[in-house]
């Protein structure tokens, strides 16, 4: 089977690098924010051209801490996709806001500025783009549409790790990004983790006071915070693996053109390709088909593994039912959550097994 994953073929020279890093924790004696979380905050920071990151416990609470520093809670409301990850909405409502969603851009499964504009309202404090598949478009015009509207750009870059637009990195753009490192990610660690991302000097601070119980000091807590701290180990493990990140990104782009390039089947679409190659890192790929559980049975018969992201759109999860959304609808998102199906597309996928997914794709009938 051609699996979605291939972490049991990762380098051997990656894995003496984590298992150094795990020694190097263990011998340290300290294990919560301690030399390796300030080490990769620093990395991180650097890599993605912000002042600041913060290490949190996982991307949703990266994207709740992000909206709290900002202000925005109780009374708030904040626009995003339906085509997402269910973290990327529950982490507004845990923030107390109200989700708005809009439609997505059906040649690329992204939020729809067109539809986002129909959705802002008096109480919207900010838009939540999701970068999703790892996928950004014109940074620069969304923060252009926020600054227009004098609300918030918060980037989701959950799926989007060195994904850039004309220079600018994925959680750079916004007045915050949010990341999460969950093991499936291009950057992942061995457990859960996440990230935020931000320039403002005061922006940083309060998120670091947050993910620490709301404390200022220890023992001092001059508000209510929460426990979401990166830890020490999968901190050095994040380390180790920034080191591949870069190859690994470029495997996944050769992986992605092979398939732009070689499927041919009038039964399947293609989301358009990036038209700048920066702004892919190909987290995930996906091809569209009306009868996408027969195509997906047809796959795994010829030894393809395949998931589908996401099947539900965010609208149909019953928590969400009564959300306000796009007033024309979000036909997009409908017909996208149930065409589309995710085939196997990281790093350590052979030349050879690349051809045999674009053979068995090309063979449905």
């Amino acid at each position: 089977m051609i699996p979605m994953n291939g972490f049991t073929r990762e380098p051997e020279a990656l894995r003496r690098d984590e298992l150094g890093a795990v020694e190097r924790v263990l011998r340290s004696g300290w294990y919560i924010l301690g030399k390796e979380v300030e080490a990769f905050e620093a990395q991180w920071a650097t890599l993605i051209g912000t002042r600041h990151a913060v290490g949190v416990g996982n991307g949703l609470d990266a994207i709740e801490i992000a909206l709290r520093i900002l202000g925005i809670g109780p009374g708030d409301e904040v626009v995003t996709t339906p085509m997402t990850a269910f973290a990327s909405v529950l982490a507004i409502m845990r923030a107390g806001a109200q989700p708005v969603l809009a439609d997505i851009d059906p040649r690329t499964a992204l939020l729809s500025m067109e539809s986002v504009r129909r959705c802002i309202g008096p109480k919207t404090r900010a838009v939540l783009p999701v970068h999703l598949y790892g996928r950004v478009d014109d940074l620069k015009a969304w923060r252009a549409l926020c600054d227009d509207a004098g609300i918030h750009l918060v980037e989701d870059c959950a799926q989007s790790h060195l994904a850039a637009w004309s220079g600018t990195r994925a959680g750079a753009a916004g007045a915050v990004g949010a990341f999460s490192f969950y093991p499936t990610k291009n950057l992942g660690a061995l457990g859960d983790g996440g990230a935020l991302t931000t320039s403002d000097d005061d922006l940083a601070a309060k998120a670091r006071q947050l993910r620490n119980y709301g404390q200022s000091a220890r023992y001092h807590h001059p508000e209510l915070g929460m426990n979401s701290r990166l830890d020490e180990l999968q901190a050095a493990l994040l380390r180790a693996r920034l080191s591949v990140l870069e190859q690994f990104t470029q495997r996944r782009r050769a992986v992605a053109r092979s398939y732009q390039a070689g499927i041919d089947n009038p039964r399947l679409r293609l989301l358009a390709a990036p038209t700048q190659e920066s702004s892919h890192v190909h987290h995930l790929f996906v091809v569209l088909c009306d009868e996408r559980d027969r195509l997906a049975e047809h796959l795994r018969a010829r030894g393809v593994e395949t998931l589908i992201h996401y099947p539900i759109p965010v609208h149909r999860q019953p928590p969400c039912a009564g959300v306000r959304r796009d007033p024309r609808g979000l036909e997009n998102a409908e017909r996208h959550g149930a065409t589309c199906l995710s085939i196997p597309c990281h790093p350590q996928l052979t030349d050879a097994e690349v051809a045999d997914v674009i053979r068995a794709l090309n063979e449905f009938r």
